[in-house]
């Protein structure tokens, strides 16, 4: 679907799924003419999956998509020279009903744990090196259950789990139908060393194509924070793009609003990537070639740093 292409304007080919967050910040944009203000034209290519993107934007399909940066920086290792730029630092949760006995991460011991995003996702394996300083192998001493989000948020709801690490979209939607929230990503990872709550999605490209491009990429991104700003003051905005939440009522659209704001990054691009190189050996300690290929640290080129104030 091409966007604003009445005018003359350099074009951005972007990734997004139709259910995805971005999906909410492109509406903003285009219903606020920011795409016009940057003189841009978006081109949004709709993509059913991460994974699709992922092999758009290698194949040259795509500019730019959303993913996090361990994968960026096992990409530059393995010679596909991307670059990351910090979109959200909305994390994923462990949520457990309401009048759950279990009061701490470590009363996670022995209990049935629903994952989501399987056995190398990013949030379980800190939620796991978190516990283990703690002397917990949650992995061997809980029954764990991997599956989609969706899936483990509806084994949820029929009382079949103890408790889930979700996605921080599907643990809102648990919030408003009165699910505690035991702890968020962002609470273990002061335990782990990292200074910030961390961006760990942002807006990935080829660098080469952002060295050719620079004033188009800061063009971008100041669109974006222009977008996320209006989605951080405007709660009228959240009710003209409720229907692309798939919010089923009021109460969860305004779970998704307050969650969504507090993740937008507000940090320096140093703080964030500091934060990365310390999170990064949290994670290639843990997670192992699987995860991060075979390189121990963060690719120096990983985090772009070409945008004006940053």
């Amino acid at each position: 679907m091409q966007v604003a292409t009445a005018y003359s304007a350099e074009t951005i080919r972007v990734a997004s799924q139709k259910t995805g967050t971005l999906a909410w910040e492109l509406a903003v944009i285009r219903s606020h003419g920011l795409d016009k203000k940057a003189n841009l034209a978006i081109d949004i290519i709709e993509l059913a999956s991460p994974e699709a993107g992922k092999i758009a934007l290698r194949a040259g399909n795509v500019d730019m998509m959303v993913s996090d940066w361990p994968w960026v920086s096992r990409e530059r290792t393995l010679g596909a020279k991307l670059q990351f730029y910090p979109y959200s630092s909305s994390l994923g949760a462990v949520m457990v009903p309401t009048s759950s006995p279990i009061r701490s991460l470590a009363d996670l011991k022995g209990r049935k744990l629903a994952v989501a995003g399987g056995a190398i996702d990013k949030s379980w394996l800190l939620l796991q090196a978190s516990l283990k300083r703690e002397g917990i192998d949650l992995k061997s001493q809980s029954t764990v259950v991997y599956g989609a989000p969706p899936l483990l948020a509806a084994k949820m709801l029929d009382g079949e789990m103890d408790a889930t690490l979700n996605y921080w979209n599907f643990c809102a939607a648990l919030e408003a139908k009165g699910f505690r929230r035991l702890a968020g990503v962002e609470d273990i990872l002061p335990k782990l060393g990292a200074k910030g709550r961390i961006a760990m999605l942002g807006y990935v490209f080829d660098e080469t194509w952002a060295n050719a491009n620079q004033d188009a990429v800061a063009r971008f991104i100041a669109m974006t924070r222009g977008a996320k700003e209006i989605l951080a003051t405007s709660d009228a905005e959240w009710d003209a793009i409720a229907p692309l939440t798939g919010a089923a009522d009021a109460a969860t659209l305004r779970a998704y609003r307050d969650r969504y704001r507090e993740g937008i990054p507000r940090r320096p691009i140093a703080d964030e990537e500091a934060d990365a190189r310390v999170l990064y050996r949290v994670l290639a300690q843990i997670g192992g070639r699987e995860l991060v290929g075979s390189a121990a640290d963060l690719d120096s080129g990983t985090f772009y740093h070409a945008i004006p104030g940053d």
